[in-house]
Formats: C-alpha cells, structure tokens, sequence
C-alpha cells in the first residue's frame, strides 16, 4: 500500500506492507484522514514532544530520527475483520475509531508512534472495541472530523459552561471554530470569537460566533454587555462590603447567604475562556486581562515552555483548567451529534488532497490562514489543496 511517511522533517509517500488485522482488530481502508495542527508540529519537532510524552509516561511516542506515518483523524471503510471482530463491522462499512492500537505487546497511539502507523495511507488498523460505524448516512468529509471535534467536546463538557454564561474564544483555528460549533450546539447566548486574522473570524461567524473581534483592535473581554462582571479588585471589594451592609439587617443572615452562594448568585458573573491557540505568553495574557474570577479552559497545546505569574491568577480567583483529549464516550456522542445534524461542522473542511499532495498542504497551512481543515482523500489526485 502506498503511506506518507515522515523521518526527519521530511514527508515521502512511500509503499508499505498492508497490514493485517489481529484478533478484535478491523483492517479500514481510509477514505479521508484530517491534518492535525499536533502533526504539523510534529513533523518538524518531534524530539519536543517525545520529551514531554516521556514525562507522562509514553516512552513510544515518536521521534524525528524514526519513520511514522502520521494520521490519527480518520474515516474508513472495513477491507478485513480480524477475528472475533463483531459482525455490525461489515465489509464496505464506513466505520471512525478512537486513535488507539494494540501493537508490540501493548496500546499505542495511531499516527503518533512508530509502532502504530496512521492513516496518512490506503489502509490503517483500527480496535473494533474503540470503532463505530458511521449512522445516517454521514458525509464522509463530516465523518473525518470527530475526532477533532471530540477534542472540543471534551473542552466544552470541562468548562461547566452555561448558557447564559458569555463564552471568549481566544484563537479561531480548526480547535477554536471546534469549540464554537459544539458552544452554538449548547445553546450558549453569547460566543464572542477573538483572532488576528480577518479569514478566521469569518469562520468563527459561520460556525456561530455571535460577536468577532480583531485583538488588534478590541478586547474580547469588553466586546459585549456583562453587567455585573468585575474587572478590578477594588470592585470586588466594594461588592463585598456593600453585600454585607445590607444582609446584617436581615435577621438568618448567613442562611440567606448560603442559598444565595447555592444558586451562584453570591459571586460576581464571570465569563468562561477558551484558550486555543497554544503559544508561549497566551495563558500570561489572559490571566492579565480576563475579569476576576473567570474560568480559563486550555485546549491550545503550547509545546514549549511558558511563564506566567500564579500571584496574579491568584489575586483574581482565575479558575485555569487544562484539558487533553476525550473519552471513549466523548467519541461515540460526537459521531453521533455531527450525524445528527445537532452540531454543524461543515465550515471547518477547506481543503482536500491526495497522498501526493500531503506535503505541500503542510507548507499552506504551516504559511497561510485561507484553510482551517485540509482533508487527505488516498483515492484523490490533487496536489494542492
């Protein structure tokens, strides 16, 4: 079969064996595979995160001197079960699974080590336990994008936001416009989307953002009404004090307060903010300029070291929540949201190119901001997305 492989920064479409399906395995011939910003970044500094990945404990992540084939967001079709695989996987099924396989004695992750290829190919392994079989006749373009949109449903679902609550989201690439559509799909009142580039905040506004802002121009933080958000400690001061004042005459107090504290009403409003854009200085810039405390959910992964100053972050009770990933149910609901046309993600999908063309849309994305989620078809000819 034909596979891009990365070694050393450099992508080569190369032939590799077809691979077989062990036990409880499916054997998919990929019909469309997303190209992931954690790709990008891999191709040309994998050490970096092979460093971080030991840390957590993944010592088979890859490495920039060790082929791998990229590709962990996929959509494919069963070519072969393996045994004991369940027979709702039938051949010609389209079928997403959770980037996870059994290989070499243990479980490894799809496209991110040696020991797992990814779909960057004609063919990829799948576990039938982490598979699903696509409903309602999705679109296979959709159908590719679950698991980045599962990494947003994760971030979502962290957040614990409401929907009159007022949602920043601070970056509009593919993870950021991800976390918009699942917002919209919520039903929160009021997305504000916040990104240097002109093309990204019209695609913020497609996926549902109520309100874009140019940072260069304008603060997200200031973009819409929030009554009764507090932006500087001696507001904060003062709402306690006067709060006081008034329920010290009120005979049972405290119990007054207590429910009051209950229903979220003891504290100031506070917005909730979406992190994704990833670089050194960003979660810095937030904690400076979001309102006392708000909740700041991380989703961008910043690969290199940051700084930040936690005596501010605590001076204004930021609530900083990092995320990762999605589970296994997480997956299995965003299927099936995208099928049910409860959330729309169709604005993400900018691009599509054949296994020729994987390198050169790695230098679009890596150089331009027209595209948010270039597709590989391995049945296509295009060479530029």
């Amino acid at each position: 079969m034909k596979a891009v492989s990365c070694e050393r920064g450099t992508l080569s479409v190369v032939d590799r064996p077809t691979p077989s399906p062990a036990r409880g395995q499916l054997l998919l011939e990929v019909r469309r595979c997303g190209i992931c910003g954690s790709d990008l970044h891999a191709k040309d500094h994998a050490d970096e995160l092979t460093d971080v990945m030991d840390e957590v404990g993944y010592p088979d992540f890859m490495r920039q001197d060790t082929p791998v084939v990229l590709g962990h967001e996929f959509v494919g079709e069963v070519a072969e079960r393996g045994a004991g695989a369940p027979n709702e996987f039938r051949v010609g099924a389209p079928v997403v699974s959770f980037p996870m396989v059994r290989a070499a004695g243990g479980v490894h992750m799809t496209g991110l080590s040696p020991l797992a290829p990814g779909a960057y190919a004609e063919h990829v392994l799948a576990e039938a336990s982490m598979s699903f079989v696509v409903p309602n006749g999705l679109d296979l373009d959709i159908a590719a994008l679950t698991e980045p949109m599962a990494v947003a449903l994760h971030a979502v679902r962290r957040s614990q936001i409401g929907k009159r609550d007022v949602a920043i989201v601070i970056g509009c690439g593919p993870v950021g416009l991800a976390v918009i559509c699942h917002l919209k799909s919520r039903g929160v009142q009021t997305i504000v989307a916040s990104d240097f580039s002109a093309t990204r905040r019209e695609m913020a506004a497609r996926c549902g953002a109520d309100v874009v802002v140019d940072p260069a121009v304008d603060s997200p933080y200031t973009a819409v009404d929030q009554s009764g958000v507090v932006t500087e400690a001696q507001q904060l001061f003062e709402l306690a004090v006067g709060a006081m004042e008034k329920l010290r005459r009120v005979p049972g107090w405290s119990h007054l307060y207590r429910v009051a504290d209950r229903l979220g009403a003891a504290s100031p409003k506070r917005p909730v903010v979406f992190e994704c854009v990833g670089v050194p200085g960003i979660i810095d810039g937030i904690i400076r300029a979001a309102p006392l405390q708000s909740r700041v959910v991380v989703v961008g992964v910043c690969m290199g070291t940051d700084h930040f100053r936690p005596a501010v972050a605590n001076g204004k009770d930021i609530d900083l929540r990092f995320v990762f990933g999605y589970t296994p149910l997480e997956f299995r609901d965003t299927l099936h949201l995208l099928a049910e046309g409860k959330v729309d993600a169709s604005s993400l999908v900018t691009g599509t190119v054949g296994l020729d063309g994987v390198a050169r849309a790695f230098e679009v994305l890596g150089a331009a901001e027209a595209h948010a989620k270039i597709l590989i078809d391995p049945r296509s000819d295009a060479v530029s997305p």
